[in-house]
């Protein structure tokens, strides 16, 4: 199993930063890509980034391009999600995933956090 926990959430005006974190424990050598997805009420989760065991690839949604960058730190077990330019419609719950192969789809990540509500108002 790998358990996952989320922090750094919170209220930010548009134009502004947030960095949220990913502390990953357990058998995390079972994991090759980490990601972050997003999901706003009465919408379908959906991708944001990800990032390999490495740290030497990463993807990102068109959405946000340009704007958010994430990285890990492996000494810490832990994945970041630097959000910079913040736009109202970056409002979600953002989550941290797991999983064995590299995807944008949901439902290849075996291992979730509890997610932390990220609010951007206008």
């Amino acid at each position: 199993q790998v358990q996952l926990v989320e922090s750094g959430g919170g209220l930010v005006q548009a134009g502004g930063s947030l960095r949220v974190s990913c502390a990953a424990s357990g058998r995390t050598f079972i994991v090759y890509g980490t990601g972050w997805f997003r999901q706003a009420p009465g919408k379908e989760r959906e991708f944001v980034a990800t990032i390999s065991r490495s740290g030497s690839s990463t993807l990102y949604a068109d959405a946000v391009k340009g704007r958010f960058t994430i990285s890990r730190d492996n000494a810490k077990n832990t994945v970041y999600l630097q959000m910079n330019s913040l736009k109202p419609e970056d409002t979600a719950v953002y989550y941290c995933a797991a999983a064995s192969s590299w995807s944008r789809v949901p439902k290849e990540y075996g291992y979730w956090g509890q997610g932390t509500q990220v609010t951007v108002s206008s």
